[in-house]
């Protein structure tokens, strides 16, 4: 018999009223702002409400570098949260809501898969509360009030060719990556260049991300930067005007959703950051609201632990001003031996057959990858827990090779199959994390925040991806000047580079040695509050191929959506 689709698995839930799931998690009723039967908002007020009730554990969920084969760390920070039910403990999840680009392009929904997942599934994946469309809103709104104060004589001086500003919406679309505004007649506004990034890519996700109070994404929203005048001088969302109305516009979208998992465990969705330019986690308000929900709270890092896990730590931890307990890395057979480079994996062709035959030592070879990442959780102070999510199929001797890979580093590894089984198939490890979690917490941030911005970029260079050194371009080396000048030199650095390789170049697997990051350009989200220096050519607006997911999303004739993944 064929194992369900995700949609069908779904489908079968019974969802328990939400009511209740907020009940058992200590929210209180009167903060919850329920929008139908499978969300609910949650005020803010419960973060003072719930504030003398125990911290939870504090576990952030990663993954080895991405490969085409997918590493499934959603679905493992789903299992890992219904796994410790299991065990006798409670356990909250705190996730990311999906951009519908990707659901409608290639990749798919983000809601966890099997019976492992956050359901409804159709509106984790589909609008949700609004929330996406209120970023879309409040980003453009900005972008307007910019234009027609170019129209209306530009008083604050800016420059044209160095207007930074773009435009959002949430869906592929590349013809949209450059355009031209302001064609037609005079009334029409002032032509110049720009274009528009998804949605996920905003300043203002990023800022409703990191923010820790309605009062703290105002000031985020006025300190945004649009673009400078000729003297290279800020001009900034305050400047225009237009703060106040992005905050307004954002006043519903800052509160939490609240969803619940195939087995009821509480699920706290909110905020969706891009991961290659931002940093790829879920809100600050979110954990300040799920650290008070149970025994332990578990939050996802997008990408791998170089890119998501270190911006968890060294921007996120760093605002909210919670220290992570223990972390987890997931790795499969699969992915450690397409780190060894030894295989030519296509996506939509039939996986080598090399890749599927036992092969411990090919697993040891991808596994440098593997045992860097572990060393990244070190370095931060964090006891990390591998997270062996198995496949069918897949031999016990490569499975073993990857605990050995643990013992290395005297780290705790669990094999789980929550995809296949839910949170029985986690309940190993759920045990692990927990024991990783009583561990003394010895976290700490990578670099000061009075470090200068080239010595942070170095430092998450060289300790974090493992490169030698690096190397500026002219123009990166001049903005670094400009934004250490204009005061902006005491932010945390997210550095824009490939999801694909430890490295620069996403054709090295494995964790590369002896290279060079170059940095090409520098940006700043002041808003958000960090600079991201740009490492290769960052696509902020994906494409669709030629057979995207959109294609196969229907209506059937009892008004049932299919083809949804």
């Amino acid at each position: 018999m064929s194992f369900p689709s995700d949609l069908e698995i779904a489908r079968g839930a019974k969802l328990r009223p939400l009511i209740e799931v907020a009940d058992e998690a200590g929210i209180p009723a009167d903060c919850l702002e329920q929008y139908g039967e499978g969300s609910a908002k949650i005020k803010l007020d419960a973060i003072k409400r719930m504030a003398d009730r125990p911290d939870a554990r504090y576990v952030v969920v990663s993954a080895i570098t991405p490969t085409p084969l997918g590493e499934g760390k959603t679905t493992t920070t789903v299992g890992l949260g219904q796994g410790f039910s299991h065990i006798g403990r409670k356990a909250t999840i705190a996730i990311r809501q999906p951009s519908m680009g990707p659901t409608f392009g290639i990749k798919g929904g983000a809601a966890g898969g099997g019976y492992s997942q956050v359901v409804p599934m159709e509106l984790f994946n589909l609008h949700l509360t609004g929330d996406m469309h209120a970023v879309t809103a409040a980003h453009n709104m900005c972008s307007a009030m910019l234009d027609a104060h170019l129209f209306h004589g530009n008083k604050l001086g800016l420059d044209l060719h160095n207007i930074t500003w773009r435009r959002v919406m949430d869906i592929n679309d590349r013809a949209l990556r450059n355009i031209v505004v302001g064609l037609g007649g005079r009334l029409d506004g002032v032509p110049r260049e720009t274009g528009f990034d998804i949605t996920a890519a905003s300043e203002v996700m990023a800022a409703l991300a990191l923010c820790t109070s309605l009062a703290d994404l105002r000031v985020r929203m006025g300190r945004i930067v649009v673009g400078y005048d000729k003297a290279g001088t800020p001009v900034t969302a305050e400047d225009l005007g237009v703060a106040g109305s992005m905050t307004v516009i954002l006043k519903e979208a800052i509160k939490p959703n609240l969803m619940q998992t195939l087995e009821g465990t509480p699920a706290l969705v909110h905020c969706g950051p891009f991961g290659n330019i931002a940093t790829g986690n879920s809100s600050i308000i979110a954990d300040q609201i799920g650290i008070h929900t149970g025994d332990y709270l578990l939050t996802e890092a997008g990408f791998g632990a170089d890119m998501g896990a270190e911006r968890f730590f060294n921007i996120k931890c760093r605002y909210s001003g919670i220290a992570p307990d223990a972390a987890v890395l997931v790795a499969t057979v699969r992915g450690l031996k397409a780190h060894s480079g030894n295989h030519k994996i296509v996506a939509g062709r039939p996986l080598p057959e090399g890749l599927l035959a036992e092969n411990p030592d090919e697993v040891h070879q991808g596994g440098d990858n593997l045992r860097k990442q572990l060393e990244n959780m070190k370095i931060h102070g964090v006891s990390p827990v591998v997270a062996i999510n198995v496949f069918p199929g897949d031999h016990e001797g490569d499975i073993a090779a990857i605990k050995e890979i643990a013992d290395e580093f005297n780290a705790r590894s669990a094999v789980t199959t929550h995809f296949t089984d839910g949170g029985s198939g986690a309940a190993e490890l759920a045990e692990a994390v927990a024991e990783a979690a009583e561990e003394p917490s010895k976290f700490q941030v990578l670099y000061p925040d009075e470090m200068s911005l080239r010595d942070k970029i170095r430092t998450v260079a060289e300790k974090v991806y493992g490169a030698d050194g690096v190397e500026f371009s002219p123009q990166a080396e001049k903005q670094i000047d400009s934004y250490e000048a204009n005061g902006f030199g005491n932010l945390p650095v997210c550095i824009a580079k490939t999801h694909l390789s430890i490295s620069s170049n996403a054709s090295l697997k494995g964790a590369p040695t002896g290279w060079t990051l170059p940095v090409r350009e520098v940006r700043a989200s002041v808003g958000a509050g960090f600079v991201y220096p740009i490492c290769g050519d960052m696509r902020t607006m994906p494409g669709l191929g030629a057979q995207p997911g959109a294609i196969g999303i229907d209506i059937d004739q009892d008004g049932e959506i299919v083809g949804l993944s």
